[in-house]
């Protein structure tokens, strides 16, 4: 909250700070993902004897798995986003 408020009374708009939060958020579940997408290829030979009908690696699979964490992480991020440009840099520099 200090470093927002920082940014604001620098000057930042409320663009900038939305976009900032929002790249952070949405970096680390990229990173995330990455690193599961890895795991779950490491680890495809192991689960293809429970699976049924279905590839352990599946590019629609990981596809959909890949669209729907970033979706969730999207949302996630983007209302701490929004709180964030209503910092009132007064009262963050005070704290």
């Amino acid at each position: 909250r200090r470093e927002i408020g920082l940014r604001v009374a620098l000057g930042a708009t409320p663009r900038h700070v939305l976009r900032l939060v929002f790249r952070e958020g949405v970096a680390l579940a990229g990173i995330g993902l990455v690193v599961g997408i890895a795991g779950a290829l490491a680890t495809s030979r192991v689960v293809a004897a429970m699976l049924y009908d279905v590839s352990a690696t599946s590019p629609a699979a990981y596809l959909a798995t890949a669209f729907v964490v970033l979706a969730v992480a999207g949302t996630a991020t983007w209302l701490p986003a929004r709180r964030a440009t209503r910092v009132d840099p007064v009262i963050a520099l005070r704290e």
